[in-house]
């Protein structure tokens, strides 16, 4: 297969300007317009340094441009393509389907995500591969994406484990990470949107939140989670002091 610059750039567009159009706005919205006015609510009281925004989208980019590759071999590869599960007319499956892909989805991006995650901590590959993210000890929304060029290989692993276990429709791709990144720049915010008392009701004690994953950043240790705790409280790796810090941020 020839390297289809066209198709590439393509790609790069759609996931560049949903990366940047989002944390863009979420990072100006919190960062800039409102942050006086809830300067007070902000889960670590100090704010990056522009250094650390900078590094937080140099690697950002680098990481778009890595992400950019796999849907160029997977599926504008018309030698690969015919080999994975994704299809394009909603019929083949039926509506019902359609709807319970996305539940499926994030359950198995949750697990790939927990598991990666907590071996990319081990010591013999945590400065390798995971530092650079963690360089992000109180992370910016520009932290979603700050990865090491190791690290984004992993993480766009899921797009690959999707395209060839579960029938994913086109749209189901486009919808599922567009939602899946406006989640994670929620948990690298820096503040907490959901109300308090959420992280021991009975559905928010399995849902993982902004404050949550900064206290990952901040510690190094403890909530590998990306949208549920539930491998973290199922594996006894959830932060003892969790809740007491979610309650005395959405006290303040």
């Amino acid at each position: 297969m020839a390297f289809d610059f066209q198709k590439y750039f393509f790609f790069l567009q759609r996931i560049g300007s949903r990366y940047y159009l989002i944390a863009g706005a979420i990072f100006f919205l919190f960062y800039v317009v409102l942050k006086n006015k809830i300067l007070h609510k902000k889960i670590q009281s100090l704010f990056p340094k522009n250094s650390d925004y900078l590094r937080e989208i140099f690697y950002s980019t680098i990481t778009i441009l890595i992400f950019g590759f796999i849907p160029l071999f997977f599926i504008a590869n018309p030698a690969m393509k015919p080999h994975t599960t994704l299809y394009n007319n909603i019929s083949d499956y039926g509506w019902f389907y359609y709807f319970l892909a996305y539940p499926i989805m994030f359950i198995m991006h949750d697990t790939y995500f927990y598991w990666t995650h907590r071996i990319m901590h081990h010591k013999s590959l945590f400065n390798i591969m995971h530092l650079v993210h963690h360089k992000s000890t109180n992370p910016s929304p520009w932290a979603a994406y700050a990865f090491h060029p190791l690290e984004s290989i992993v993480e766009v692993g899921i797009f690959v484990v999707f395209l060839f276990t579960i029938p994913v429709h086109t749209t189901h791709i486009i919808i599922f990470f567009l939602l899946s990144i406006m989640y994670n720049i929620y948990g690298h915010l820096g503040w907490e949107l959901y109300p308090k008392g959420f992280s021991k009701s009975l559905i928010g004690k399995w849902v993982n939140t902004s404050v949550n994953h900064n206290q990952h950043h901040k510690y190094f240790k403890g909530n590998y989670g990306l949208y549920f705790l539930v491998w973290d409280r199922m594996m006894g790796t959830i932060r003892a002091d969790y809740d007491e810090a979610f309650e005395e941020v959405k006290s303040r």
